[in-house]
């Protein structure tokens, strides 16, 4: 389940930085407006869960 909630939030994430380069709109600013911080901190723990979570899943597979 965390694994699929991570995933979700680090697409969501990477097509607002794709929408912030290219329209310059901050999509997650504009939906949840002051918890916009809140967001962007989970948005991080979920990218590094699945740096960590992907990285011991290949440590485990050459081992």
């Amino acid at each position: 389940m965390w694994h699929k909630l991570a995933l979700l939030l680090v697409i969501v994430s990477a097509a607002n930085i794709g929408l912030s380069s290219i329209v310059h709109v901050d999509v997650i600013n504009a939906i949840f407006g002051d918890l916009s911080h809140i967001i962007n901190v989970l948005v991080g723990l979920s990218g590094l869960y699945m740096l960590l979570s992907n990285y011991t899943t290949l440590l485990k597979k050459v081992a």
